[in-house]
């Protein structure tokens, strides 16, 4: 399911509307939720809440209170009330649901938190939105400008004004702590607006640019995934991966969230593999543990003596050994419980017709040969056979 932007543009180009997941159609957003109960009535005696569900942009959802007068479904553009005028957003989820939303979230129904719906918004507040939205680009830059003249060391990633223009939020990155008082006279004399600003990760930040990962697709957090746990360097050890920053490190920079992905499968099939630091003792000497692969079940170690050399073992003849270390008794070797495998020629490369070479299709060279010199050769010679 997808709206009408989505689909080729000309000459087979993508088309999209380029919100990196935070579509305002309301078809192909992330924060979309499918309501499995709208076309249901509530069973008899139960009332419904009065309340629902409005996604704004950067990912930002509140809950709201409608007036009895009004009845917003999903997908209709509202106007809600804030301190200094109104917003627009459009409501992505009403009726039973909404309960089940505000349970996960822990709020209450009475909560302070949630605000009202003033009314429908009509096409003239839609026409204001729109071109707030596509004013937002031209400000983020010059909002840029400004910091950059005053030597402040922060990112602004984004800029989201409220629906009535009168107040616009800057989002901004910072590494350390940033004093942006004079950016904020400077951005309220610019723009002639009341300006908020509010930091966010690099997560969130990658998250609202969007992008395309290491494995080929669009980033996990701008099209999925909307909650940013921590990731450890500890999901890498646990699934045997190479401690390389350039490698487990998204656009974001910091650790990739596909890490936490499989980690539970990791951990869980960990616990029947021997702990590292554990040596087995043999007669020929002691074998320090090198790598394991845990879905093959299979483990290396070498000789003290024989760094160089690797003996694979499975997993049951590891535990054997190593039980029969504590019950004091020495194994003969290590090439006792080895696995030898046969060696089958691997083919690097195979063409779809074959063996045949990548070089079957081009034109051999000719040999060009120049007559002035072949005429030279053919006189000497027969001088040399002369005399």
């Amino acid at each position: 399911m997808s709206c009408s932007n989505c689909g080729n543009g000309k000459g087979g180009s993508p088309r999209g509307c380029k919100n990196n997941g935070t579509c305002g159609s309301n078809s192909c957003n992330k924060l979309t939720v499918f309501d499995w109960l709208e076309n249901m009535e509530p069973p008899h005696g139960e009332k419904t809440l009065s309340i629902v569900e409005v996604r704004f942009k950067n990912s930002r959802k509140e809950f709201y209170h409608y007036p009895n007068s009004i009845k917003p479904h999903a997908g209709q553009v509202v106007i809600t009330e804030t301190s200094h005028g109104y917003d627009v957003g459009t409501v992505t989820l009403a009726g039973s649901l909404v309960g089940v939303q505000m349970k996960r979230k822990k709020v209450a129904e009475d909560s302070e938190e949630i605000g009202h719906i003033l009314r429908l918004a009509n096409s003239e507040d839609i026409i204001l939105w729109q071109q707030l939205r596509e004013k937002e680009a031209e400000v983020q830059k010059r909002a840029r400008e400004l910091a950059i003249a005053l030597k402040l060391e922060m990112k602004i990633s984004d800029v989201e004004f409220q629906g009535d223009g009168k107040k616009a939020t800057f989002y901004y990155t910072a590494d350390d702590r940033v004093d942006f008082r004079q950016l904020i006279k400077d951005m309220a004399q610019a723009f002639s607006i009341r300006i908020e600003m509010k930091q966010i990760g690099l997560r969130q930040e990658a998250s609202r640019l969007g992008g395309i990962g290491s494995c080929g697709r669009e980033l996990c957090c701008s099209t999925w995934l909307t909650d940013f746990r921590s990731v450890s360097s500890g999901a890498a050890r646990y699934q045997q991966l190479s401690l390389n920053p350039q490698k487990l490190s998204g656009q974001c920079g910091r650790l990739k969230c596909c890490l936490n992905y499989e980690l539970d499968a990791y951990r869980k099939a960990i616990k029947a593999f021997p702990r590292p630091e554990i040596k087995l003792i043999t007669e020929k000497g002691i074998a320090v543990f090198q790598k394991m692969d845990i879905f093959k079940q299979e483990l290396w170690y070498s000789y003290k003596d024989e760094w160089i050399t690797w003996h694979k073992l499975p997993l049951e003849a590891v535990l054997s050994i190593i039980k029969k270390n504590k019950e004091k008794e020495t194994v003969t070797s290590l090439e006792e419980y080895a696995e030898e495998l046969p060696q089958n020629d691997v083919k690097l490369f195979e063409s779809s017709v074959g063996q045949d070479s990548l070089n079957r299709f081009d034109v051999p060279k000719k040999k060009f040969f120049k007559r002035g010199k072949n005429r030279n050769n053919r006189k000497k010679r027969h001088e040399k056979s002369k005399d």
